[in-house]
């Protein structure tokens, strides 16, 4: 079987635990098998086992759950997430994936600026109990531009994604199958007409720009 990789990332300092909530649920991993997927692969931060616990869904490498997906995680990566990243990458044997990611790293470089790099599918939800608008508005300005999808952990509209109508347009299903389409129109990063990075302030200084944000 030709494996296919969703890679959750939801911080260390201040971990996004309704994020590893949310694709924890019976809606997202339906999702999982409908768009294909074989491994669900979460760095979910210091309180991901009692959470996993209470959601009863067990971390077994090589074991596959009721929907056909393999769970494993682990709480965090003092070395970096660039190997769990470049699993979403397309091999001879394996399928491309996507990577969802908190969105704190957007005032810096971490795991946005690692996934646009490589350039795979990245599903970017912010954190609003935490961000401050400019963060916010930093992720939909990359959405627009094609970038990334700025996923919501709320009720969205029919993204016409492809899944099974009775859990399209639910939360982070829909971004997950809109990651299918975006795939075939990544936009390379850096933008081409910025260079490798003017301002030398990573990822959102280089928006900054774009969207004509100065100190």
């Amino acid at each position: 079987m030709i494996q296919k990789v969703c890679f959750v990332t939801i911080g260390a300092t201040a971990a996004f635990d309704a994020l590893l909530r949310a694709v924890l649920n019976d809606d997202f991993f339906q999702a999982l098998k409908a768009l294909e997927y074989t491994t669900l692969l979460l760095q979910y931060g210091k309180n991901g086992p009692k959470i996993l616990k209470e959601c009863n869904v067990p971390v077994a490498s090589g074991i596959a759950n009721e929907y056909g997906v393999e769970v494993t995680g682990f709480d965090f990566n003092t070395k970096g997430l660039g190997q769990e990243m470049w699993s979403t990458k397309a091999t001879e044997d394996r399928a491309e994936g996507v990577v969802i990611s908190h969105a704190a790293s957007l005032s810096g470089s971490g795991s946005i600026l690692d996934a646009l790099r490589i350039r795979v599918p990245l599903i970017v939800v912010p954190n609003t109990s935490l961000l401050h608008n400019h963060q916010v508005e930093l992720a939909e300005e990359l959405s627009k531009q094609g970038y990334l999808i700025h996923g919501h952990l709320e009720y969205v509209r029919d993204l016409h994604s492809g899944l099974p109508a009775d859990i399209r347009g639910r939360k982070l299903p829909a971004a997950l199958g809109e990651s299918e389409v975006h795939r075939k129109k990544l936009q390379a990063w850096p933008p081409s007409n910025r260079g490798a990075d003017p301002s030398g302030r990573g990822l959102a200084g280089v928006m900054d720009e774009e969207m004509g944000f100065y100190d």
